[in-house]
């Protein structure tokens, strides 16, 4: 492991968490720790309503940071988006939505660091090019190999479209083709747009870029939830910083 990419492990009222020392360096696909809702303000549960007292006591969701009761938030899912170790304590709502996800990390994840092969046409060129498409393993770079190389931060992406065909008005299955990908160049406000197309010949097997293509979108919604809860992050610090200066 470089040393850029070297890991510590931390403790947390939540639990313990294995993140990157460095902060540059975590997932573009992770969620930061939510703040809890603080004791004084919830007297009872923010499910069911029920009163807290000596017996029935307070829990905190990892995931969103409300208080519930035992019963409405007994379940530990494990929630690798925050870098827990262990299965950490979630409400009936985030659970769900936490069990989701452990699929994309269990099973997608590895399709898209294993890659597939695409034809790849780089913004208005009527050339494309055979190219081999991964995820790094640190999960910040979409890798691209053929007779050209780029490396492309994930979270330098703006959009991602997959292409589809097998559509008809009448219903029917889909499946993925291709996708278009807009992404900026650092340092510059440029944006450079990437289509990726699956090859018909024998050398390209459509079904892993099919399945390669499908788990991309699947980590395209995980960067805009991360990129959102960031910006509502920064927000909620700026509001503090403004309520200080007056």
């Amino acid at each position: 492991m470089s040393g850029g990419d070297a890991k510590k492990l931390v403790r947390s009222p939540s639990g313990l968490r294995m993140v990157p020392e460095h902060r540059a360096a975590r997932s573009p696909f992770g969620l930061d720790e939510p703040p809890w809702v603080p004791d004084k303000e919830c007297p009872r549960c923010m499910q069911c309503d029920t009163k807290f007292d000596f017996i029935t006591r307070k829990h905190h969701c990892r995931r969103c940071g409300k208080c519930f009761c035992d019963k409405c938030c007994s379940k530990k899912v494990p929630l690798p988006r925050m870098c827990f170790v262990d299965p950490v304590r979630q409400c009936a709502e985030c659970a769900l939505v936490s069990q989701k996800e452990t699929e994309f990390y269990d099973k997608q994840l590895k399709v898209l660091m294993n890659g597939a092969t695409f034809f790849v046409t780089l913004g208005t060129s009527d050339k494309s090019e055979l190219m081999v498409c991964r995820l790094s393993n640190n999960q910040r770079y979409l890798v691209l190999d053929g007779d050209s190389h780029y490396e492309i931060e994930i979270i330098q992406i703006s959009t991602v479209q997959i292409l589809t065909e097998g559509f008809t008005p009448g219903g029917g299955n889909t499946r993925a083709v291709g996708m278009i990908l807009q992404y900026k160049v650092p340092g510059s406000e440029e944006v450079t747009q990437m289509k990726f197309t699956a090859g018909e010949d024998f050398n390209c097997n459509k079904k892993l870029s099919a399945a390669w293509l499908a788990a991309m979108h699947k980590a395209t919604k995980l960067l805009y939830e991360s990129r959102d809860q960031r910006s509502r992050s920064s927000l909620i610090r700026l509001s503090i910083m403004a309520t200080s200066i007056l």
